[in-house]
């Protein structure tokens, strides 16, 4: 970059501009004792690259115009304005006007020396100063200020920078900011005085401000910045009032240089006051269609709690929420305190009142540089010219969310046209939906997998969900295609079309295989806002395959009921399925609930007769971000009709990744004919699941989570045809127990490289003497 050239000389002269650009801090002494005269011509002198008739358009006189002094000087000054000028003079002698102009240089090239604590592309987005641009004095001052902050903030106090120029031919320039770091500003000790319910390290804690020591190395908080200390003295009066101390304050945070100026010695003078609890709580409105008492009943707090902030916040919004799915979409909810010293309670009455009405002016999708605009903005609840509802607000950000197109979504208020006038701008940051998949590896479950795959969830970025697939792998091999339309037809209908092809070897577990090639259409639209419904029609080709020599007459190995399942079956069924979401989140919940029903009536033609019921739920409850309870169920009937049993394949099977614990199809009926042990499926079954999700104390970006888990549930149930032996009587060597089988354990989520992998260390409760158990299962979770 031939920084080594002599600079003295250029320096010298570099420096002589920029006195010069300062030296005109009395324009209108150019101007000064003309007399009142009329313009017959305009002489631009001294430009150089800057055409005359530019200049001339932004004087504000013309020939022909009557110009006194004062007129000249407002010339002058806009004149000035543009920055394209170093030197302006103007001068009028007898209807004359005569311009002349210094240009202010071009920047060539803007160089940084000395800085090793920020990289160049750094500093580089902080300064205004580009290489073309027009060169001022007081843009390059601008531009250190910025670069001292720049150094500030990142815990360098010292740093000293002084810019320099090198003048070139056709009057361009380099700018050289020289940047002298100096030290790192460290944090030597952070001390807390009046501290009474809390220790120094704890508070230590609350703060971000971390002292310094030599294993931080990357950390930005162990360097001095002043604003910080604003933020952390907010912090601190957080972690009090969330604790009960309503008169806490920070009476003062002074930062004090050593004496060798190798750091800062931070000392916050705070005063905690009494603990506080709740006192009365009420809540006061004239809207009639709102209950106080019941608002009262659903605010999370009660007389006798510890006082809480934070506790105010939810009561706040929950009381938002209240009143917008009551129909009001303009609230004003505002806490009123009174404190009462002498029995160190807070009493707060939530003023409900109906606010200003607002509408939408105008919805914004920003981000969306794959999806299309309507995919979007159709999940919205609200249109451009309707009344402002929060509660339709965060409907929509879930439904968006629920999408799973995207890694974020947030939906911010904007200043809209008018007072009464708001925009919604939808931010969202796009995430991959497509997959070309390759894969080999091992499992518990399908044990050797090989893998092909191609699934676009985001087709063409409408939103169509296009899967293809072979999978092939001990227990499993499947071939099959899937397309979904969620808007067919231009409405909130979702239909798809699949086609499959199925081959499972049981023999581990049982003792038969099955080949299934079918397909079937579907349709799903909602029902309420928070509910959906759906339809669909399937039709498939059944094989049951049992060896021969398994059903000898003369040696039979397995019963005689299990032997009658072989052959092939034609299935036509039609389905329904009903779902109630209530959870805040559709991909995180840690509020609500959901239920859903389904239904499968096979005999709408076909060889196989049955009617099958399965319900659902789950509650979510999070006590904080790192631990959310969840407690999910799911139980289902399925049973013959016009003389027909339920066919093995047909029967529901429970365990491995459905029952921790146990392999898969561990629980449940069984033949136990000949020293083997065949799952037969269950008829009904109903399991429970209490999981609780826990800390792992690892950096998020691992993408390791871990939860404690219990499972619980009975399976069984079968058609007394299925007991019997070929003499007519019960088989006393087929087993069906519907007790309680329970389990416990810990559950671990891992996003690795690879894909996602799941890990479950599970120890056995209650069993049965015929179950099949396991203490470890690992596997991959559902890729579509």
């Amino acid at each position: 970059m031939q920084r080594s050239r002599a600079r003295g000389a250029a320096f010298a002269s570099g420096f002589a501009l920029l006195l010069a650009s300062t030296a005109l801090t009395a324009p209108t002494a150019a101007v000064a004792q003309v007399q009142s005269q009329v313009v017959q011509r305009i002489v631009v002198q001294g430009n150089e690259r800057i055409e005359q008739a530019t200049v001339l358009s932004y004087l504000p006189i013309q020939p022909g115009d009557q110009v006194d002094a004062e007129q000249l000087d407002l010339a002058l000054k806009a004149l000035y304005r543009t920055d394209l000028f170093a030197d302006v003079r103007i001068s009028a002698v007898s209807g004359e006007i005569v311009v002349e102009v210094v240009e202010n240089p071009i920047i060539n090239r803007v160089i940084f020396e000395g800085n090793k604590g920020l990289k160049e592309d750094k500093l580089r987005d902080e300064v205004t100063l580009r290489p073309r641009s027009i060169f001022t004095r007081a843009r390059v001052q601008q531009d250190v200020q910025r670069i001292v902050e720049l150094y500030r903030r990142s815990g360098r106090i010292s740093a000293d920078v002084e810019p320099k120029i090198v003048e070139l031919p056709q009057k361009r320039v380099d700018v050289i900011f020289e940047i002298n770091e100096g030290a790192k500003s460290g944090v030597l000790r952070t001390n807390f005085l009046g501290n009474v319910e809390f220790s120094d390290n704890d508070l230590r804690d609350v703060v971000v401000t971390e002292q310094s020591a030599w294993y931080k190395l990357f950390s930005s908080n162990a360097n001095y910045d002043p604003d910080r200390l604003e933020y952390d003295k907010e912090q601190l009066r957080e972690h009090y009032r969330n604790r009960g101390f309503y008169d806490f304050r920070v009476v003062s945070a002074v930062a004090e240089l050593a004496p060798d100026k190798n750091g800062f010695v931070i000392t916050y003078t705070i005063d905690e006051g009494p603990e506080y609890r709740f006192g009365k709580v009420e809540v006061q409105t004239e809207l009639e269609r709102l209950n106080k008492e019941t608002l009262v009943q659903i605010l999370p707090i009660q007389e006798g709690q510890i006082y809480q902030d934070e506790r105010i916040e939810q009561a706040t919004d929950t009381l938002t929420f209240a009143a917008g799915a009551a129909g009001f979409a303009f609230v004003d909810v505002r806490p009123r305190y009174t404190p009462n010293r002498e029995t160190r309670t807070v009493d707060v009455t939530f003023e409900v009142d109906e606010g200003p009405r607002v509408y939408v002016d105008r919805i914004d999708i920003i981000g969306n540089t794959r999806t299309l605009d309507y995919v979007v903005r159709r999940e919205m609840n609200l249109a451009e010219g309707d009344a402002y509802n929060r509660v339709l607000v965060d409907r929509s950000r879930n439904q968006i969310r629920a999408l799973g197109f995207f890694e974020d979504v947030a939906i911010e208020e904007t200043p809209g046209s008018a007072p009464d006038r708001t925009n919604l701008q939808v931010q969202v940051t796009e995430q991959p939906t497509g997959e070309l998949s390759f894969s080999a590896g091992y499992s518990s479950v399908d044990q050797l997998i090989l893998d092909l795959g191609v699934t676009e969830r985001n087709f063409r970025g409408r939103g169509q969900n296009v899967r293809a697939r072979v999978s092939v792998g001990s227990l499993r091999q499947q071939v099959d295609f899937s397309f979904t339309e969620p808007r067919f037809l231009g409405r909130d209908l979702g239909a798809g079309l699949d086609l499959y092809s199925y081959r499972y070897d049981l023999t581990d577990y049982s003792a038969y295989r099955t080949n299934t090639i079918g397909g079937g259409v579907r349709l799903g639209f909602p029902l309420t806002l928070n509910s959906r419904a759906s339809l669909r029609y399937t039709l498939r080709r059944d094989e049951v395959e049992i060896p021969a020599s398994y059903c000898d007459p003369s040696a039979p190995i397995v019963s005689i009921s299990l032997c009658q399942q072989r052959g092939a079956y034609t299935t036509s069924l039609i389905g329904y399925g009903v779902r109630l979401d209530l959870r805040n989140d559709p991909i995180n919940p840690t509020r609500g609930f959901y239920t859903a029903l389904n239904q499968d009536l096979a005999g709408i033609g076909g060889d196989v007769n049955y009617l099958k019921t399965e319900v659902e739920g789950g509650w979510y409850y999070g006590f904080s971000p790192s631990f959310i309870l969840s407690a999910t169920g799911s139980a289902g009937y399925v049973d013959g009709w016009s003389g027909d049993t339920v066919r093995i394949n047909d029967r529901f099977y429970k365990g491995g990744n459905s029952f921790r614990g146990f392999e898969t199809a561990g629980i449940g009926p069984r033949d136990l004919n000949a020293s083997r042990s065949d799952a037969l499926g269950g008829k009904a079954y109903a399991i429970g699941n209490v999981e609780l999700t826990v800390p792992t104390f690892l950096p998020e970006q691992y993408g390791v989570k871990a939860a404690l888990f219990s499972d619980f549930g009975a399976l069984g149930m079968l058609d007394d045809e299925d007991k019997l032996t070929s003499a007519g009587v019960v088989d006393p060597n087929i087993v069906d127990d519907m007790s309680l089988r329970a389990s416990a354990g810990l559950s671990i989520f891992w996003r690795s490289p690879m894909g996602p992998i799941r890990f479950d260390f599970s120890q056995v409760l209650a069993k049965e003497d015929y179950d099949k158990t396991e203490t470890f299962r690992f596997s991959t979770s559902t890729r579509f």
